[in-house]
This record gives C-alpha cells, sequence and structure tokens, in this order.
C-alpha cells in the first residue's frame, strides 16, 4: 500500500541498499521526512485548494522539480557548511532527490486519486503507470485505521 509506512519502507530500503558512508540518526530522519514531504499537499485540501489544482494533492509537491529541489537543499540541512561542490554533498543530493520522488512513485502506481503531476510546473497533466498494483491509502489517519 502506498501509506506513510509503505514510504518510509522504500526510504529505509533505498537508504540500506546504498549503505552511505555517513549514516546518522539525522540522515534517517531527513530520509523518512523526504519520502513523507510530497504530502504536505494534503493541506491544501484543508485551505480549499481543489485537489486537482497544481498545488492540490499529487500535484507539484510529486512532481520531479521538487524532489530535485528538496534533494538540493537537504545536503546542507543534514551537514552545514557542506559545499555543492564536494562529491559527499552531490551523493547526498542525488539520494535525498530519488527518495522524495519514490513518494511520486508509489502513488502513480495506484489506482486512487487523478494521477501524479510528474512534470510540474512545466505541465500540470497527471499521470498513472500502467501497471498499479498498489493499494491506494485513505486520507487521515482515522480512516488509515478502520475497518
Amino acid at each position: 500500500m502506498a501509506s506513510a509506512f509503505g514510504h518510509m519502507a522504500v526510504a529505509l530500503a533505498v537508504g540500506k541498499i546504498l549503505n552511505p558512508a555517513w549514516p546518522s540518526i539525522p540522515f534517517w530522519v531527513l530520509s523518512v521526512l523526504c519520502c513523507v514531504l510530497p504530502d504536505v499537499d494534503v493541506l491544501g485540501l484543508v485551505m480549499g485548494i481543489p485537489y486537482d489544482h497544481m498545488l492540490g494533492h499529487r500535484g507539484i509537491t510529486h512532481s520531479v522539480v521538487f524532489a530535485m529541489m528538496a534533494g538540493t537543499v537537504l545536503p546542507r540541512v543534514l551537514i552545514s557548511g557542506l559545499s555543492c561542490r564536494t562529491c559527499r554533498y552531490w551523493s547526498l543530493a542525488v539520494y535525498f532527490s530519488l527518495v522524495t520522488l519514490s513518494h511520486g512513485v508509489l502513488d502513480a502506481s495506484t489506482a486512487g486519486g487523478l494521477g501524479i503531476a510528474f512534470f510540474a510546473p512545466f505541465d500540470a497533466s497527471r499521470y498513472f503507470f500502467p501497471w498499479r498494483p498498489l493499494a491506494v491509502s485513505p486520507i487521515g489517519i482515522s480512516q488509515f485505521f478502520s475497518a
């Protein structure tokens, strides 16, 4: 299921597969943050932003551009003063970008919603993958744990 738990499992698996030489508690916290960060857009539903709007659920925060922006900012959050001219910075940037992007990839593997705006803000079209084997998670914790 593409739920908060599923997204976190992907982040932890990717982190373990890459087996960075610098894992730390802040690294893992940011990894988990990256994989759930795209769902910050559910706040838009509360604020009245329509689901199908670019700022709506599964809109711009699920895009490749958003993932790349998160990936380039978070290495400096993890290690203050880290130069963007180092291999370590770019390794972390690619990792955090991929983990953030994994959220949209999982969501595009479900049949729920209107699709993912992978190419926002340049294209508002929403996409699903042709093969969608994952169940969609309900929005909200109370619904998630209900019958």
